[in-house]
């Protein structure tokens, strides 16, 4: 299972791979950037170049191919994924200020994508206090016949790409709608509306359900929510106050986001800010490698845009206490006992980022539940089974169904 030596380009790029069974990617495309990179010497720069390469030849069309197309459709969400995949280590390369260039080419073959679907999704701006949501609202079919909706929450890194791998599909041929949006801290309303996450998941999720709720083509008594990688805190944070959630997954279950960074990072972080930050500035940035700075721009900007736009000019952040503080401040140790919602959590064998939680969220759980550790035996190892993502949606969305089915 080893494409690239390093821990962290191997797990994107099997993530990548994972992706062909929903056609968010091609093997031997990925394959062949794969063999590309490593003879060239695996870098960020290797990475990125040859990404975003792929994702830019995908863009044109074949000789002959329509020009509104299932050929453009589809090469159109494999550049999505392609840019996706430089855009993760976009901070790490020689041109760091790329970075809103990229997401902006990722989100254009995404919506490209979209508006070749059949029926298109309806594209809308959710009200969220002073910066609307960005959502897309998939449908089998626009018969305006009330369905059972789930509203799919991405992680602190992912694309719009990455809903339709764990999703979008699966509920579609269950005759389900889903909900694909960016929150505080994800996609637009990080990289161009720059907008941090937020622990107070309520008020993003609760505009959606008033959203959803007032269509036609939903069952308001049948809205699922999951979550994917460190949305597994931020969607049942959410149910905890939101109780019009009919059915929870969290995919894996997290408590406490903070605990997903390694020991030597968190005790960084004292109850003293200017003491925070000179051991941040004077004891640990000097003996940083480049390797783990550009891990420490990529994992801090979603939770700072100070630090965001410094790392697009290529340099560290100097406020380490604020960012810290506010990951932190996600957890839900103390929330989770609230969650009225029946509740599937999933963990992962060989989970990298938040090893035991999925079962402390589970023992902590007062509401009906599930718990599934899904195995390398079934080639679904690891921090949100990167290479099963079709198996990971069977799991899902049969819980879904049968849990959903359930209410009158």
């Amino acid at each position: 299972m080893t494409l690239f030596k390093d821990s962290a380009y191997n797990v994107n790029a099997l993530l990548a791979l994972g992706s062909s069974g929903a056609g968010a990617a091609e093997v031997g495309e990925v394959l062949t950037a794969v063999n590309a990179i490593n003879q060239a010497g695996l870098s960020a720069q290797t990475y990125v170049d040859t990404f975003s390469k792929l994702g830019d030849e995908l863009l044109r069309p074949p000789p002959g191919a329509p020009s509104d197309g299932q050929t453009k459709r589809f090469r159109a969400l494999r550049a999505a994924q392609y840019y996706g995949q430089a855009l993760f280590f976009v901070l790490g390369s020689d041109d760091p200020g790329a970075e809103e260039k990229l997401y902006k080419a990722g989100r254009d073959a995404w919506d490209s994508f979209c508006d070749l679907c059949e029926p298109a999704p309806v594209k809308a701006s959710v009200p969220y206090l002073t910066t609307p949501l960005p959502v897309w609202f998939f449908r089998p079919d626009t018969s305006n016949t009330p369905r059972p909706t789930v509203i799919l929450t991405n992680g602190s890194d992912g694309q719009n790409v990455d809903m339709w791998i764990y999703g979008v599909p699966a509920a579609l041929d269950r005759g389900w709608n889903a909900l694909v949006y960016d929150g505080p801290g994800q996609g637009q309303m990080l990289f161009v509306d720059q907008v941090v996450f937020t622990p107070t998941w309520e008020k993003v999720v609760t505009p959606l359900i008033d959203w959803l709720t007032a269509r036609a083509d939903v069952d308001p008594g049948k809205i699922a929510l999951t979550g994917l990688s460190m949305a597994g805190d931020l969607a049942p944070r959410a149910a905890a106050f939101e109780h019009r959630i009919a059915a929870l997954v969290a995919m894996p279950g997290c408590v406490e986001p903070w605990l997903g960074f390694p020991p030597e990072i968190r005790q960084i972080l004292t109850s003293d800010k200017q003491k925070t930050n000179d051991i941040w500035n004077k004891e640990v940035v000097p003996e940083l490698p480049p390797d783990a700075a550009a891990t420490m721009k990529k994992r801090f900007e979603p939770f700072s845009i100070p630090a965001m736009l410094e790392a697009r000019q290529g340099k560290l952040f100097t406020d380490f206490y604020t960012p810290a503080t506010r990951i932190k401040a996600l957890s839900i140790k103390d929330l989770v006992s609230r969650i009225k919602a029946p509740t599937l959590v999933l963990d992962y064998e060989g989970e990298q980022f938040y090893p035991g939680q999925p079962r402390q969220m589970y023992e902590a759980l007062t509401s009906p539940k599930d718990y599934l550790k899904l195995t390398a035996a079934q080639g679904a190892q690891l921090h949100c089974s990167p290479m099963a993502p079709q198996l990971h949606c069977e799991v899902v969305f049969d819980w879904l169904q049968s849990t959903v089915a359930a209410r009158r």
